[in-house]
């Protein structure tokens, strides 16, 4: 699963470029944005599967509702930010994106500090 998070990682980083690109030109996201959060989106339904699969081979001392929690809230994160974006179509709203596209990231590091770290 850690190489699935890299390639997604890789994909946040990029959309995060092009979303910053958007904001500054003060324009909602345009379809490749859509599209490159639509891939992530699928990558993280993956990801949210896999990490399921491994809850019943659970490490001692891994906190089994706190790694469900990051995982469900990583994939719940970008389509609240795409939501809020529609709503408030303004640069602020984009910015959203973006926000949300820095969160994903952190999320798998806080999973792999949860389940392999057990931090």
């Amino acid at each position: 699963m850690i190489e699935l998070q890299k390639v997604l990682a890789v994909l946040c980083g990029v959309s995060a470029v092009l979303v910053a690109v958007q904001v500054i030109r003060n324009r909602p996201p345009n379809r490749l944005v859509l599209g490159l959060l639509t891939l992530i989106e699928v990558g993280l339904v993956v990801q949210l599967v896999l990490g399921l699969m491994q809850v019943p081979d659970a490490p001692a001392g891994a906190s089994v509702a706190t790694y469900v929690g990051y995982l469900v809230a990583s994939l719940v994160v970008l389509p609240l930010a795409v939501g809020w974006s529609w709503a408030e179509r303004s640069r602020g709203g984009t910015a959203t994106i973006l926000v949300g596209l820095v969160v994903v990231p952190y999320l798998f590091v806080r999973l792999y500090q949860v389940w392999v770290l057990r931090q």
